[in-house]
């Protein structure tokens, strides 16, 4: 099990995770003796299907893929999660045992984790934590919902260019990660179709890859490449921050 650390008292620095930098200094002072920070390790699943949720997530960096698994055990993406974003909150509110499985992609040093009953109690406040999560809980429907509609109408090249885009943004930097079995998993393709087409895109010069890893070599190229479905989404998980939601 991944070392959990409590943070400390005073000094506090600035979280990491966009949802808790966004809360009212006083929300968030009150919330911190609840938090832990642990190291997000790459493949590490963080909830199962139908297991109880006992524990909600705060990214603080890398990314998170929430997928729906099949009854043959095989999965697909429905929504990808970083420091924007956070795990199991309509699990913890119903407690209801999870729905899908969230395994980590990319990984981080910091992850903020919360117990499921802190995580109630401090949503009956109905304040600020409640609003917050709430337009993010919005936007996360409206995120999958486009996520489902991308993957039955667009091209695998456009879905692989917009799960790139989302996976750079996340991850922060341009090299990272990237299978081609989890290309096809998370797509719902086949390894031989993520082959050609990851293949077309390097040819073009947007992308390099090479024994499982990725760098994105032209970022507007890519955009170009992708589906309206990365720009809606995008600005959707944007808009849950509004200014009147900052810390200050």
């Amino acid at each position: 099990m991944a070392l959990k650390r409590r943070l400390p008292s005073s000094n506090r620095p600035p979280p990491a995770n966009n949802l808790l930098a966004a809360l009212p200094t006083d929300v968030y002072a009150r919330i911190a003796p609840a938090l832990e920070t642990t190291p997000l390790k790459l493949k590490r699943f963080l909830h199962k299907p139908g297991e109880p949720v006992d524990q909600v997530y705060f990214p603080g960096g890398g990314f998170i893929s929430v997928v729906t698994v099949l009854k043959d055990g095989s999965m697909v993406e429905v929504a990808t999660i970083g420091r924007e974003g956070m795990l199991g909150m309509s699990a913890a509110l119903t407690r209801d045992p999870s729905p899908s499985a969230t395994m980590v992609q990319a990984e981080a040093d910091t992850c903020y984790t919360m117990s499921a009953a802190a995580f109630r109690t401090e949503m009956d406040h109905r304040g600020a934590f409640y609003d917050l999560l709430t337009r993010y809980g919005q936007a996360l429907v409206g995120f999958i919902m486009q996520s489902t509609a991308c993957n039955a109408v667009h091209s695998v090249e456009q879905r692989l260019s917009r799960w790139l885009l989302m996976a750079h943004d996340r991850v922060g930097k341009d090299e990272f990660p990237l299978t081609q079995e989890f290309a096809a998993m998370m797509l719902g393709t086949s390894r031989p179709t993520v082959t050609v087409v990851a293949g077309t895109l390097q040819k073009a010069g947007l992308i390099k890859y090479h024994r499982g890893r990725v760098t994105v070599v032209d970022r507007k190229k890519l955009e170009t490449a992708s589906c309206e479905c990365y720009g809606t989404a995008t600005d959707l998980l944007k808009a849950v921050i509004r200014p009147d939601s900052r810390a200050r």
